[in-house]
């Protein structure tokens, strides 16, 4: 195991990884407050703050354990979910939707920033690898929460985007998986399923359309 190495991945990682999981869980609740649930407002988890959304185990924990058993072959973690009470929205079934869109959009948005961030640091001729590893990192950990997390199975937003989408008996039997949700996700991704079946193909499409919104700032320092 190169240690050397591990360290510096963190160093790349840390900022791309620490903005990626606030925004998106910011977003989560400034959408709940938009259509009407206040629940996070009033706990202040709207907030850009990572230390009100990092959760000890799921964002620091389980990330370096992963990070050094495997080399950095295969990483998760995940942020403290923002709460919403579906309940308090305008309307339930289809705002639910929109709260559960705001996270991962929010992460296709960043992947956006730091490919221009990217291009802009190579067209002014930067050539300090660190800072050019940082925004590629920020590309990839953005496109993978975002791709990952549209997964459709709760508790994950793809699911919630799926209850709110399905007639109301269908999502009914969609929602009843949540509290064993994470458990066949886990499986899923251990397996190899999510991976192949999901994350490549999303992520792949995912690259095609940030290269077809960056093309004009490519264009300007091209």
């Amino acid at each position: 195991m190169d240690i050397a190495h591990l360290i510096q991945s963190i160093a790349i990682y840390a900022l791309p990884v620490l903005f990626a999981i606030t925004v998106h869980e910011a977003a989560h609740g400034y959408a709940a407050r938009h259509f009407g649930d206040n629940t996070a407002d009033k706990m202040g988890r709207i907030t850009l703050n990572p230390l009100k959304h990092i959760d000890p185990v799921g964002t620091i924990l389980m990330p370096l354990l992963l990070l050094f058993a495997t080399s950095g072959a295969f990483l998760f973690g995940y942020a403290k979910p923002v709460p919403v009470r579906f309940g308090n929205l305008r309307n339930p079934k289809r705002d639910m939707i929109w709260v559960a869109l705001a996270g991962p959009g929010v992460n296709f948005i960043q992947a956006f920033l730091w490919g221009a961030l990217f291009i802009t640091l190579k067209g002014t001729g930067v050539t300090e690898t660190f800072f050019l590893k940082m925004a590629q990192g920020g590309i990839l950990v953005n496109l993978v929460m975002f791709a990952f997390n549209l997964f459709p199975l709760p508790p994950l937003d793809g699911g919630r985007i799926l209850v709110g989408l399905l007639p109301y008996r269908q999502a009914e039997l969609v929602s009843r998986i949540e509290p064993w949700g994470f458990f066949i996700v886990m499986a899923l991704v251990l397996s190899g399923i999510v991976s192949t079946l999901w994350l490549q193909p999303l992520m792949a499409m995912s690259y095609a359309v940030l290269d077809i919104l960056l093309t004009p700032i490519v264009l300007i320092f091209g």
